[in-house]
């Protein structure tokens, strides 16, 4: 397994990047791949099927100079916080190991590492449902995934600052789901290491979970190839660059 040390960039930019890298891994170009980036400006992607209009309060993210993306992978609508957020995306065929077959399993075998870096903190960290890991009881992190031809391609969230009420403002979460979860707002619903007592900067969160997924893994450190690198820059081009695909629905 190859490791790609941290990337700083555009939206558009990182999910060109990990769909990239996914079709090269199913051309067989490329290692099973690890990664973990973060965004600059912060930034919304949204799940390949939601509906941008129903799921962002775009005024309030154009005010905010926040863009928006929408995701290879399905799953909900997430604000990436370039000040408080750390991404990770794994890259990976099926038979890699016996978990990722089933997709409850294969969330948990791949966000696993997030759980690990929680306890090394002291924190009480696990699952909730398929993709959501929570921290004392509240969400801390939030994973997607898709597969194409035996390869898997899973991202998600570490919030070790997010601002979340710069959350609020941009990402529009239903009374219904947040009924659902058994709270009346987002804040008895999400944390962050800081609202937990713990700070970290950016450098600190990175190395923690890059520890962590070293250990879950032992993958070697390597570079994006040129031909990833070309493949990556005519998606954002033809694909994640384009209003057509991120305004559709």
């Amino acid at each position: 397994m190859r490791f790609i040390p941290l990337i700083v960039a555009r939206p558009e930019v990182q999910m060109a990047i990990d769909e990239a890298i996914m079709r090269a891994r199913i051309e067989g170009k490329v290692p099973d791949t690890v990664r973990l980036y973060t965004f600059s400006p912060s930034s919304v992607t949204i799940g390949r099927f939601q509906s941008v209009v129903h799921d962002v309060n775009l005024d309030e993210a154009r005010k905010l100079g926040i863009p928006v993306v929408r995701r290879v992978t399905g799953g909900g609508s997430v604000f990436h916080d370039e000040y408080g957020e750390v991404t990770y995306s794994v890259v990976v065929g099926e038979d890699y190991h016996p978990m990722l077959r089933n997709v409850e399993s294969s969330y948990r075998y791949l966000a696993g590492p997030l759980v690990d870096a929680l306890k090394e903190l002291g924190l009480e960290a696990g699952f909730s449902g398929l993709n959501d890991i929570v921290a004392n009881g509240k969400k801390i992190s939030g994973s997607a995934q898709t597969r194409r031809k035996g390869v898997i391609l899973q991202h998600g969230t570490f919030m070790y600052s997010t601002r979340v009420e710069v959350l609020g403002r941009v990402l529009r979460v239903s009374k219904a789901k947040l009924a659902d979860k058994g709270v009346s707002s987002i804040w008895e619903r999400v944390t962050t290491l800081e609202r937990e007592g713990i700070n970290l900067s950016r450098w600190e969160a990175y190395e923690l979970l890059k520890e962590s997924f070293f250990s879950a893994f032992e993958p070697e450190e390597g570079g994006l190839t040129d031909y990833e690198l070309e493949l990556a820059e005519r998606l954002v081009e033809e694909k994640y660059g384009n209003p057509e695909w991120n305004e559709s629905r």
